[in-house]
């Protein structure tokens, strides 16, 4: 079986700002849960910065996204080396659900669901401003978990913005104007 989940690993709009994606990982679920929420792990796949695991608690992401890939990949023009967001988690149900805000116009939610011997993860972003931030968010997550799905069961990516950039001209096939 796939490490894809349905729709063969694309992210789904369930809302015209809500974006759905979802991938299949190695179990077991708190092995996930510490991949989402422990700043060394995280820093493998997405982005490094601590998190207390409480509702309100403040906490910041930074990315350094091309340090995902082994050996690191050069960054496309106009994409800066680093940057960062100020986020507070809003729901919290450890080892199955956590939501956070994303910049000042949304939120993330991971919900982890055991399915044998591996886990489902269900990423929700929603309030996503506009198709141009759609088409960055959507390849930009799609991009991400594809890192996590090779971290996770113990393999050293070697693409993120190559990934990115071909996603980016597929969801922009995909998705509706």
């Amino acid at each position: 079986m796939s490490d894809l989940a349905p729709n063969d690993g694309y992210g789904v709009l369930t809302e015209p700002s809500t974006l759905v994606i979802q991938r299949f990982l190695p179990g077991p679920i708190e092995r996930v849960w510490a991949f989402l929420t422990e700043s060394d792990l995280r820093r493998q796949w997405l982005a490094a910065g601590d998190m207390k695991m409480e509702v309100g608690a403040p906490f910041t992401l930074t990315w350094r996204n091309s340090e995902l890939t082994d050996p690191p990949e050069v960054r496309p023009p106009g994409q800066s080396e680093e940057h960062s967001m100020e986020s507070r988690i809003t729901e919290l149900d450890p080892p199955n659900r956590i939501t956070f805000t994303w910049f000042s116009s949304g939120s993330v939610t991971f919900e982890l669901a055991p399915r044998g011997e591996r886990v489902l993860l269900t990423v929700t972003h929603r309030g996503i401003p506009s198709r141009d931030v759609l088409l960055k968010v959507a390849p930009g997550w799609h991009s991400h978990l594809d890192v996590l799905v090779l971290r996770a069961s113990g393999g050293k990516p070697t693409t993120f913005w190559s990934a990115y950039n071909r996603l980016q001209k597929e969801y922009e096939r995909r998705l509706p104007a």
